[in-house]
């Protein structure tokens, strides 16, 4: 009688437990230099999660889902339905939680650790009134291993009925310009450059919360 062979479940898209917020961390950093690796530019590997990951599933939980391998979690997407509520929230009830860890630099940054914590304590850059008709916005992030393999696509549907079911009509984004791979990853979903006077190194990207249309091959 011939073996049987054990195979390993395909990942899941699921929602975001608390167990799960070491692993959201550790997705973060280690994709939040321009989708690459981040840890050798930070003294503090909780401060960039600090900043893009933790506040969102501390806050809204409910809009949290990640791509579950069996053993962890190995990409989420988060973000908030209404940008200037969150704000409101996260100087309120996020910065009194760890702002002590990070202190605000008295005078101009000059450590990437320094340039963060600058963004911790100003959470009211999040809203840009260019964007005011697109009101929801999102992060999402996946480990190298798991990308170009339809996760991302799948993380962006839940993330998208999630805010329709709530009534919110549009989402934006903004991502670092010099990541091409994310800028080719978004316009596939749909996303479009929303024009905002000196953006930075960031491009604003927004769409609709009706679902991405499915290619005949799946990437992302």
């Amino acid at each position: 009688m011939a073996a049987s062979v054990r195979t390993t479940p395909p990942p899941l898209i699921r929602p975001y437990r608390p167990a799960d917020r070491a692993a959201v961390y550790d997705v973060c950093v280690r994709t939040g230099h321009e989708g690459g690796d981040a840890r050798h530019l930070y003294a503090d590997h909780d401060l960039l999660p600090d900043v893009f990951a933790g506040p969102y599933v501390h806050l809204e939980p409910e809009l949290a889902f990640v791509v579950d391998d069996g053993t962890r979690a190995v990409g989420y997407i988060v973000g908030t339905a209404d940008t200037a509520a969150f704000v409101r929230r996260y100087r309120l009830e996020w910065l009194p939680r760890l702002g002590h860890r990070h202190p605000k630099p008295s005078g101009t940054p000059v450590t990437p650790d320094g340039e963060l914590a600058a963004l911790l304590h100003r959470p009211e850059r999040m809203i840009v009134p260019e964007l005011a008709d697109h009101p929801a916005h999102l992060h999402i992030d996946l480990l190298p291993d798991h990308q170009r393999r339809g996760y991302g696509r799948e993380l962006m549907a839940r993330f998208l009925a999630a805010l329709a079911a709530r009534g919110v009509g549009a989402v934006h984004l903004g991502m670092v310009t010099a990541n091409t791979a994310a800028r080719t990853f978004y316009d596939r979903l749909g996303f479009r450059e929303l024009p905002v006077p000196d953006p930075g190194p960031l491009t604003y990207l927004g769409r609709d919360t009706s679902p991405p249309a499915r290619p005949a091959a799946a990437g992302g």
